[in-house]
């Protein structure tokens, strides 16, 4: 029987490269993203942005450590963050958006759902580059419930929320429909 390797943050915050730490267990991250990733990461931030700017308390961060706790430790690719008083991200975020690839699909949609799901993220984003599609997600009960799958709509996140959160998937998704 072989044994499994079990790291905690101390351990996590020696390392190099770009991991994450999920029950103990090192996951490295993909080198560089794919220019599409980057690219909806920043529309992503500029949507949240828009919405959030005058807020002195809240926060838009991307490619941000989350300690979930001693022995996970996620980056998720965007998130809003309020009343977050710590140089790392310590407590749910209000928003979280994951980009998924084929290489991070099963993460995504599992993994990390589950996880977002029982510290209460208030609202999970899965965002397809490849589809040019995002399904929202909001907690309820601590429980994910599907809101719906949007591509060129205009959706406003409020309920639950300190602020009214407003995205504009035309916009979002607009210059990666030019390059199909």
């Amino acid at each position: 029987m072989c044994a499994v390797e079990y790291y905690t943050y101390e351990d996590y915050v020696k390392w190099e490269g770009d991991w994450e730490l999920i029950y103990g267990q090192a996951i490295a991250m993909a080198p560089s993203p794919v220019i599409t990733h980057q690219y909806l990461l920043s529309m992503f931030v500029f949507e949240f942005n828009k919405s959030i700017v005058d807020c002195e308390k809240c926060m838009v961060l991307a490619e941000e450590d989350y300690i979930v706790c001693d022995d996970t430790v996620l980056r998720p690719d965007v998130s809003v963050v309020c009343n977050e008083t710590n140089d790392f991200i310590t407590k749910a975020p209000e928003i979280v958006v994951e980009i998924v690839s084929s290489s991070t699909a099963k993460r995504d949609e599992k993994i990390k759902f589950e996880i977002y799901e029982k510290e209460l993220v208030k609202y999970y984003i899965l965002a397809y580059p490849d589809k040019l599609l995002a399904k929202i997600y909001k907690n309820e009960n601590a429980k994910f419930k599907k809101i719906g799958d949007f591509t060129n709509e205009k959706v406003t996140l409020k309920e639950s929320l300190p602020h009214e959160v407003e995205i504009d998937f035309d916009t979002v998704f607009k210059k990666l429909r030019s390059r199909k």
